[in-house]
């Protein structure tokens, strides 16, 4: 959730937010209207209370009139309460709504365009021929099956197969080992999450048009498809005060992801790239406020360097206001060079969200023994998207022939080094 105090700067996300941030602030301002005549009020019954006990003789009109004033006092502290519990609620509710605010070192832009790419990695693959798709390489060389999937699920899913599945698993296994040898504990967490973890990482309420949900009579009893492992791992230490000896705290796990992609139809529908379900291992952070955005390009480093070792050519783009996720201050996406689409596509994005998150987790640590506690920043990073590492697998290592060839690092993991045709 967002501190208020930031809310002007909300706005260099584009005007759409005006009107969310108008409606909080006028929703805001009623409360402390109701809040400030509450308080009033409560004075004036604290005082006929001391009045009242001042007074020898009960039974005198004085005593009653103060009795049939308290009273009535008591009853509009009562009423204005519930207003004021009301309002506290419709304020709370318009603030979830609310994007967070940028950093100062985020380009103000309106959408991707104003993007900027700060670095790149690698060179893009030559070839001889005109590249094909993920697509047309794994139909062809029998690892990936899209019409046996729809008949299981539907559209955008895919059945894996034979050394298609096992590179999947290989994929899952070298990007955990990587993260866990740079100092992150695994976890292996839930992928079924309750409506307050999804509230605490920012997917709910905006998105949950976006979320896969279970049916149940009672709220307390439904459970939400984790869109991504940041749900489980930031909640993780919900309703905490962390000690400050503990921070930086750093997870790394592996879950299935489900994402409705509400909206997005016809966008990205061809093959692995935009799907209902997929893999993903994603590392989080909990840190100290001051070190934040350092810990922000450590984290990058880590979800470069499972790129660099597969030895993909990617490039690193620093996200503009406009372009920026819902819960996030700071993002860099970790795009990849795909030559079957002749484009780079996001693998990874990595972001610090300061406070955002903990706020509404209600994470905090305490400095020290003498201060009171604080709200940490947390920070999180796709490291990777298996699906989309797979695919970029296959068209930047595709050959003439029609194989595969299985990058050095990663074939101790597989136990074979191409994928021929059958």
């Amino acid at each position: 959730m967002l501190d208020p105090a930031r809310l002007p700067a909300v706005l260099k996300r584009g005007p759409a937010t005006k009107d969310q941030i108008d409606a909080f602030q006028a929703t805001d301002a009623r409360r402390r209207e109701v809040q400030g005549s509450l308080d009033a009020m409560r004075a004036r019954r604290n005082q006929a209370n001391e009045t009242m006990a001042k007074i020898a003789d009960k039974k005198s009109a004085e005593f009653a009139r103060l009795r049939e004033e308290l009273r009535a006092l008591s009853q509009q502290v009562k009423e204005g309460e519930a207003d004021l519990a009301r309002l506290e609620e419709e304020a709370r509710n318009k603030l979830l709504y609310i994007p967070n605010a940028p950093h100062d070192s985020v380009p103000v832009g309106s959408d991707e365009s104003a993007n900027q790419v700060v670095s790149t990695w690698g060179e893009k693959p030559a070839f001889s021929l005109v590249p094909k798709d993920h697509v047309d390489i794994g139909v062809r060389l029998g690892i990936l099956d899209f019409e046996r999937a729809a008949k299981i699920s539907g559209a955008r899913f895919v059945v894996l197969k034979g050394k298609g599945a096992k590179l999947e698993r290989a994929l899952l296994n070298f990007m955990l080992e990587i993260h866990a040898s740079r100092g992150y504990t695994e976890i292996w967490p839930p992928a079924l999450v309750k409506r307050h973890a999804m509230e605490g990482t920012g997917q709910l309420p905006k998105f949950e048009e976006d979320a896969f949900k279970t049916v149940a009579e009672k709220e307390e009893d439904r459970f939400f498809l984790a869109p991504t492992a940041e749900v489980p791992l930031t909640n993780l230490h919900r309703d905490e005060i962390l000690d400050a000896e503990q921070l930086p705290i750093r997870y790394t796990a592996y879950t299935p992801c489900f994402r409705a992609e509400a909206g997005s139809y016809g966008r990205d529908t061809r093959g692995m790239i935009r799907q209902h379900q997929f893999d993903k291992v994603e590392v989080v952070k909990f840190v100290r406020p001051e070190t934040s955005y350092e810990e922000l390009e450590l984290l990058r480093l880590d979800a470069e360097e499972v790129l660099k070792r597969l030895g993909l050519h990617y490039r690193v783009t620093l996200l503009c206001s406009g372009d920026l996720g819902f819960a996030s201050a700071k993002t860099y996406d970790l795009e990849v060079w795909l030559p079957g689409q002749s484009a780079y596509r996001e693998i990874s994005s990595c972001s610090n969200f300061e406070d955002f998150q903990a706020r509404r987790a209600q994470i905090r640590y305490r400095p020290s023994a003498s201060e009171k506690p604080r709200h940490v920043h947390t920070l999180n990073g796709s490291g990777l998207a298996i699906g989309r590492t797979l695919v970029a697998i296959l068209e930047q290592y595709q050959q003439e022939n029609g194989s595969v060839v299985i990058p050095t690092e990663l074939r101790p993991y597989t136990g074979f080094d191409r994928i021929d045709l059958p």
